[in-house]
């Protein structure tokens, strides 16, 4: 058959239009069946975990709501049961009243009620500046940046512990609560990730010398806990000093602190660096990029995005180890409750329970908040899967 006798060959000019699912293939009906019931090995689980469900929750919403105590001035409001209910074990529900009345302290710790418009204006500067940081399409990140670590540290200085422009001081030793959990981790997060990279950096070094001194201090401080290097900046620190030297308490817990963590996220950030592929090293070397001018514009980007986890993983450690500071007399927000529910007005069987549920609320709250907008920059820096 000659080409002049070939049939003529179809040519579309158009894509194809999308198509509708096949039948079945969404809905409730279509996830249930795919998610919870695809093999006799889900469904088995699943219907043990509506079990569960079934037996704990509503247990939970009874004690937590249903005969909870929600107004009251003492221990009188959580010693009889609300609302004429009787739980199962004869116990009252949550005491909630406790928390309502110890609600400012829990927040400002001992911080002088007249004074507590300055943690407050802190606390909204500290959003005003967060909020468009974690925007990825906010522009002026740089400035942003400036701002929020390093002016607003210096202002929040001035404003919370006084003494000057006209303010009362306000000594440390009367902080306390979510004010301190937050002072706390906010410090430790911001000088842990660059102390991190500098000494994750520092242990990938060809020079011995630098080498050798970050191994020794990642590996000394990540081989203790975190309660001794409180304890050592805490009580042992002030016998090495000089008479008449001396360091505030929280000066102490925000360096202890902040050590304790640059050291496991140098970790963190050293795995990210060993993924990275050789040919992007050989790669900058080849467009005569300097050292440092490598690091920050090809291979620091590339390994911080790997291990964005690993980064938010230690930050959440960090922000719930911020607890551990009472061992040296300060009081967070776990402190500040556990303190208050010493006092005898207050003193009730559920009035501890309720205290660590309202804590471990609270932990929560911002520690799940870190964790979604982890997942959330993940998604957004995907790049090899988006189109």
């Amino acid at each position: 058959m000659t080409m002049a006798n070939a049939s003529p060959v179809f040519v579309r000019r158009e894509m194809v239009a999308a198509q509708p699912a096949p039948p079945g293939a969404t809905g409730a009906t279509y996830w249930l069946r795919t998610k919870l019931f695809a093999t006799p090995k889900d469904i088995v689980l699943t219907l043990l975990a509506i079990a569960l469900i079934v037996y704990i929750v509503p247990g939970m919403i009874e004690w937590l709501f249903i005969h909870a105590s929600w107004t009251g001035e003492n221990r009188a409001a959580c010693a009889t049961i609300a609302q004429g209910g009787v739980l199962p074990d004869g116990q009252s529900g949550a005491c909630w009243a406790f928390i309502g009345a110890k609600f400012q302290q829990f927040i400002f710790g001992r911080y002088p009620f007249d004074e507590r418009w300055r943690p407050l204006l802190v606390m909204a500067l500290f959003v005003i500046l967060l909020i468009p940081m974690l925007l990825p399409k906010v522009p002026y990140k740089g400035w942003n940046a400036l701002a929020l670590f390093i002016i607003l540290p210096i202002v929040a200085f001035f404003l919370l512990i006084g003494g000057s422009f006209g303010l009362p001081y306000v000594e440390t030793p009367l902080w306390g609560g979510l004010m301190v959990t937050l002072i706390l981790s906010f410090f430790g997060i911001t000088v842990s990730l660059p102390f991190g990279i500098v000494l994750a950096l520092g242990r990938r070094s060809e020079l011995p010398v630098i080498k050798m001194l970050c191994v020794i201090f990642i590996e000394v401080i990540r081989g203790i806990p975190l309660i001794t290097v409180l304890f050592m900046a805490s009580v042992m620190l002030p016998l090495f000093l000089p008479d008449g030297w001396t360091f505030d308490k929280l000066l102490r817990a925000l360096i202890g602190v902040s050590i304790f963590s640059s050291a496991y996220m140098a970790e963190v950030i050293r795995g990210g660096l060993q993924v990275i592929p050789k040919g992007q090293f050989e790669g900058a070397d080849s467009l005569g990029l300097s050292y440092w001018q490598k690091m920050r514009l090809i291979i620091l980007p590339q390994a911080i995005k790997l291990v964005i986890p690993g980064i938010v993983n230690t930050f959440i450690g960090l922000f719930k180890d911020t607890s551990l500071v009472s061992i040296i007399g300060m009081f967070d927000l776990l402190g500040i409750v556990t303190l208050n529910q010493s006092d005898a007005n207050w003193s009730t069987p559920v009035t501890p329970v309720t205290g660590y549920v309202f804590a471990g609320f609270i932990f929560w709250l911002f520690c799940f908040g870190m964790s979604r907008y982890s997942a959330f920059m993940e998604r957004h820096l995907d790049t090899a899967h988006q189109r």
